[in-house]
């Protein structure tokens, strides 16, 4: 959904992710991805055409952060799309990522360019093992999915359960006021863009939501203890009863700048939990989830706020690197 934003930009921002809106982020990214193999075997044609498939390899990597840094620090956010949201919602080592694992790819080209019973041998030697490999670690990576979306994940690793699991049940009930407040934004929001910025919240936070709850039957084996009044109010940004009724009861002209004031609130204390589990002996995979929190969620203070351009690209660098609100 946030890449189908690039193009088509608040059009594809659902509470609920349609199927539309994913199709269309699919398909924009599959464009992207040919578009920067034809700029790599066609417009630099002249020194890539005859590379052996290792040497293709080995350049995999350097080309995938060449790419994915184009698009994070300029092609999205400044030209010509100018959508500071996909900078301002993924961290960039995500871009890096996908495009690592698209261009690890490219040494099969090798196969492309020979007529059929011409190709050298130890071009077939190395493109069949090669594929073999691709093709065993995406069925790998495809079951472990299919067990996570039942349920079963790989076992918890971290070194400090006790933190582990205050940091999942604090930050499950500290989502679910951000969508409380999010969804009323949703309704209420004056500004048909902070309108559909609420909608991402709400998405993006349920989505985080369930995530945590199969993680934590998974991993304890469990149901999650509900957090204590006296937890509540000791999480950072977690609002009072009185701060949600006066969002709640802010007047229509008044609301939007009310939102944005506790919301912001609201989520420099996620930023907050999340910077800490990020330096702590959590699970790594709990540890990755939460440094993307961490830039989601000051990206989104900008986004409130209408940091857009240059300002944007500098803000999520920035929140990339460290907590930057607190």
């Amino acid at each position: 959904m946030t890449v189908a934003t690039i193009p088509v930009r608040d059009w594809a921002i659902t509470a609920v992710p349609s199927w539309s809106a994913v199709l269309t982020g699919i398909a924009f990214h599959q464009w992207a991805d040919l578009s920067w193999a034809l700029v790599f075997f066609g417009l630099l044609g002249r020194w890539t055409a005859d590379l052996r498939p290792l040497t293709i390899l080995v350049l995999a990597l350097p080309w995938a952060v060449v790419s994915s840094s184009m698009e994070w620090f300029l092609l999205v956010p400044m030209f010509p799309f100018w959508q500071p949201l996909f900078t301002l919602q993924q961290p960039y080592w995500i871009g890096l990522l996908v495009h690592g694992s698209s261009t690890t790819m490219y040494p099969l080209f090798a196969r492309l360019r020979w007529a059929r019973g011409k190709v050298p041998e130890h071009d077939v030697r190395f493109t069949n093992a090669w594929s073999s490999g691709a093709l065993i670690v995406i069925a790998m990576l495809a079951i472990v999915a299919l067990f996570g979306d039942h349920g079963y994940e790989l076992p918890w690793v971290g070194r400090d359960r006790d933190t582990d699991q205050t940091y999942i049940r604090h930050m499950t009930t500290h989502h679910a006021q951000g969508i409380e407040l999010a969804r009323l934004a949703g309704e209420r929001a004056q500004d048909p863009h902070l309108r559909k910025l609420a909608m991402l919240m709400v998405a993006s936070q349920t989505g985080e939501g369930r995530i945590f709850e199969n993680w934590w039957l998974s991993w304890f084996d469990t149901e999650m203890p509900d957090c204590k009044t006296e937890e509540r109010a000791a999480m950072p940004g977690f609002l009072s009863p009185a701060e949600v009724r006066q969002v709640k009861a802010a007047p229509s002209d008044q609301f939007d700048a009310t939102f944005i004031e506790m919301m912001s609130k609201h989520h420099r204390g996620a930023v907050e939990m999340a910077d800490q589990m990020w330096h702590s002996r959590g699970d790594p995979r709990l540890r990755i989830m939460a440094h993307a929190i961490r830039h989601q969620q000051q990206g989104e203070i900008a986004l409130m706020h209408r940091t857009s351009g240059l300002a944007a690209v500098a803000a999520a660098v920035s929140n990339m690197l460290s907590d930057n609100v607190n």
